[in-house]
């Protein structure tokens, strides 16, 4: 049995520990590693809950929604519904992929995106405790030429004020086609320079930057702080360039990182498209590498 001298001798040492180390160290919270839910999307579809429970069981904490559905709800549950089974799981849901909607489905408008019932999509948003709501895709439709573009400045600015009046930051995902010159001008710097730097922002994927032959170093020199949001998915050592589990691949993520703060991110969700087998496989070895090297 311990004795009531040794207890208190090891108290004081604890203490001691904690007063040297500092509170924030000795009790640190473990880092927020997020995953982008559309790699493990087939599960989702089929078993939300268990799916979500595997994401957390692998270690992590923070995740992206891939969709939010023309009935309006997430993964088949509602706002309070969703956010309570995240919340079981030790998950927070920080971001959520939105689609613009011009492009109709079957002849009729998709609700829940960003040209129709928006407010609705922010409400639940907010219900959720998302702190952004990010533009994930333009469809072919969706894209055309350089004026086009400039109309979708004017509704992202839209779409970012009416977020703003919730809390929730605004931000538009870039693949590669907004990198395909007309008339010697990126799309991208017109979404950039044409809408307003507070209420819209950008979640660069680092793995579509480089698939565009840019360079994320050189747009968060020109566009300090624009850049809170980051998707970091690898690219293969294959010529065929295909997705790969974060380490395994060519893109340099640990230069990347240095430059955090000079992008402005505050979170990163992991994302794979395409896995060779189990995405749950794939997701694990991409937080492995990420946990060791990275945070």
């Amino acid at each position: 049995m311990t004795s009531r001298r040794v207890f208190i001798k090891s108290a004081s040492a604890l203490s001691a520990a904690v007063f040297v180390k500092g509170p924030l160290t000795a009790f640190a919270s473990p880092p927020v590693i997020g995953l982008q839910l559309y790699t493990v999307r087939d599960a989702m579809g089929t078993d939300p809950l268990g799916t979500l429970q595997k994401v957390a069981q692998i270690g992590y904490n923070s995740i992206e929604n891939a969709t939010y559905t023309g009935t309006e709800k997430f993964y088949g549950m509602d706002a309070a519904t969703y956010k309570k089974v995240l919340s079981e799981n030790g998950l927070v849901a920080n971001s959520g992929h939105y689609r613009l909607g011009e492009e109709q489905e079957k002849g009729t408008d998709v609700k829940g995106t960003i040209l129709h019932d928006w407010q609705r999509a922010v409400d639940d948003a907010s219900a959720v405790g998302l702190k952004y709501m990010v533009c994930a895709y333009l469809s072919t439709n969706e894209r055309g030429d350089l004026d086009h573009y400039k109309k979708l400045a004017d509704i992202f600015n839209k779409a970012g004020e009416t977020c703003k009046k919730s809390g929730i930051q605004f931000c538009y995902h870039n693949h590669d086609f907004e990198f395909q010159a007309q008339n010697g001008v990126f799309p991208y710097d017109i979404i950039l320079e044409k809408t307003d730097k507070n209420n819209v922002k950008m979640e660069v994927d680092l793995y579509w930057i480089k698939k565009a032959g840019q360079d994320p170093l050189a747009l968060f020199q020109k566009h300090p702080g624009r850049f809170p949001l980051w998707h970091v998915k690898d690219m293969s050592k294959e010529a065929d360039q295909s997705f790969a589990a974060v380490g395994t691949g060519i893109i340099d993520f640990k230069t990347i990182f240095q430059h955090k703060d000079q992008a402005g991110m505050k979170f990163f969700f992991v994302e794979q498209d395409k896995c060779p087998g189990s995405p749950f496989d794939s997701i694990t070895q991409s937080y492995k590498f990420i946990r060791s090297n990275l945070v």
